[in-house]
C-alpha cells in the first residue's frame, strides 16, 4: 500500500511533541494505532515500524516521549544513556502525554475515531500496557516485552506497577515476551498472565523460546528472525480483528 511519512506536532503535557506520521494514501478514513518508542528513543526502527503498521492500512503515529530533551536519540551501544532518558519519565505525565497523542489522532479528518490501537516496544511496551490500562479509548493494545508492567519499585515516578491498574482495562491485549529476557523474568510473566486471568480480561500471551529482550528489532544483536516474523503476523491479524471490522 502507498503511504506517505512525515513529522508533525501534538499538543502534550509540557507543550509540543514532535512525532512520526505514516497512514495510506489514498482518500477516505483509517483505524489508527499509536507505536510507542524504546528506551533509544524516536529512532529509525520504530519509524520503520510505523511505516510497516502503515502499510497494513492504518493511520500510525510515533510520538517523541523524550521531547522535554529535545528530540533525543541514543545508539543501541549505549544503554546507560537510554536507562537515564527512560528514567526521567513519570507514569503521570506519561498517561498526560499519551492522552495528548490520542487525542490528536481521534482528531484527525483521516482517522476513525473509534478505531484506535497502541503498540510499544521495551519501555514502550510498558507504556503501552499503562496506557491500555488508563485510556478508555484505546481498542487494542499489543505490548512487546515491556519491562516493570508487573513488579516495580514504588517511587514518586512511578508509584505502582502497570498491572496494578489492569482492573481498568477495556480492551484486548497481545503481549509479547523473550523466554531468556534479562530484563523480564518468567516469574513476571506468569503474574501478568495470572492477574489479567483473575480480572477476566481478554489477553493472550506470548513467550517465545530461546528469544532474548529486543527479539523484533533487527538492529540489535538480540533480533531473532523467527520469532519477530511470527510476532508480525500474529500482530497484524489482532488488530485487524479488533480495528478494522
Amino acid at each position: 500500500m502507498e503511504i506517505s511519512t512525515g513529522m508533525v506536532q501534538v499538543k502534550a503535557e509540557a507543550g509540543n511533541m514532535p512525532a512520526y506520521l505514516a497512514r495510506p494514501a489514498d482518500a477516505g478514513k483509517h483505524p489508527a494505532v499509536v507505536v510507542v518508542q524504546e528506551a533509544f528513543g524516536l529512532n529509525k526502527h520504530i519509524k520503520d515500524v510505523t511505516e510497516r503498521i502503515a502499510r497494513e492500512g492504518y493511520v500510525a503515529l510515533a510520538p517523541d516521549l523524550y521531547y522535554r530533551e529535545n528530540s533525543a536519540v541514543v545508539g543501541y551501544d549505549n544503554l546507560q544513556e537510554a536507562i537515564r532518558l527512560m528514567m526521567g519519565l513519570w507514569d503521570d505525565k506519561i498517561v498526560a502525554d499519551m492522552a495528548g497523542v490520542i487525542n490528536h489522532v481521534k482528531a484527525q479528518s483521516f482517522v476513525r475515531a473509534d478505531r484506535i490501537g497502541v503498540t510499544g516496544f521495551c519501555m514502550g511496551g510498558r507504556v503501552t500496557f499503562l496506557t491500555a490500562c488508563r485510556n478508555a479509548d484505546v481498542k487494542a493494545a499489543v505490548p512487546f516485552y515491556g519491562g516493570g508492567i508487573g513488579n516495580v519499585q514504588p517511587s514518586e515516578r512511578t508509584p505502582r506497577a502497570p498491572l496494578e491498574y489492569a482492573d481498568g482495562l477495556r480492551c484486548p491485549l497481545l503481549l509479547f515476551f523473550g523466554e531468556i529476557d534479562p530484563f523480564i523474568p518468567l516469574d513476571e510473566v506468569e503474574k501478568i498472565k495470572q492477574r489479567l486471568a483473575e480480572l477476566k480480561k481478554t489477553a493472550e500471551t506470548v513467550v517465545y523460546p530461546g528469544a532474548p529482550h529486543g527479539f523484533f528489532c533487527d538492529e540489535r544483536d538480540s533480533y531473532r528472525p523467527d520469532a519477530a516474523k511470527d510476532a508480525w503476523s500474529r500482530l497484524t491479524k489482532f488488530f485487524a480483528q479488533h480495528l478494522q471490522a
